[in-house]
């Protein structure tokens, strides 16, 4: 399936090591995302979707605010993030980190901070 760029609204706000969609529908969206050492996905967040991260290598920090939360997963474990809920995802370890974020049910969209 050919994605257009146009549904990788993140692309002219950040840059990480890798993103790779591995579905899309309109309701429905699975990212596999690589973070090098130091790598972060910047404080963001989505009006109708609930993101679970399920991480499956090195060590992932998934935060949010309101509620402030702090989750460090190690690979195989998860979290989810409810619509609506500023939140961020850095890697916490010392080498790659990749996981995958899961993102529905409903139109997707990216809000960064302060939008």
């Amino acid at each position: 399936m050919k994605v257009s760029e146009n549904t990788k609204p993140w692309t002219d706000r950040y840059t990480v090591e890798h993103t790779e969609i591995v579905v899309e529908t309109p309701e429905l969206r699975m990212v596999r995302i690589t973070l090098a050492v130091g790598e972060s996905v910047p404080w963001h967040w989505h009006t109708d979707v609930t993101d679970r991260f399920v991480c499956l290598r090195g060590s992932l920090c998934v935060e949010t605010r309101a509620p402030r939360a702090s989750h460090d997963l190690a690979p195989g474990e998860e979290c989810t993030v409810a619509p609506k809920t500023a939140h961020s995802a850095r890697n916490a370890g010392e080498d790659h980190c990749r996981f995958l974020v899961i993102q529905g049910v409903g139109p997707y969209d990216y809000n960064a901070l302060g939008d």
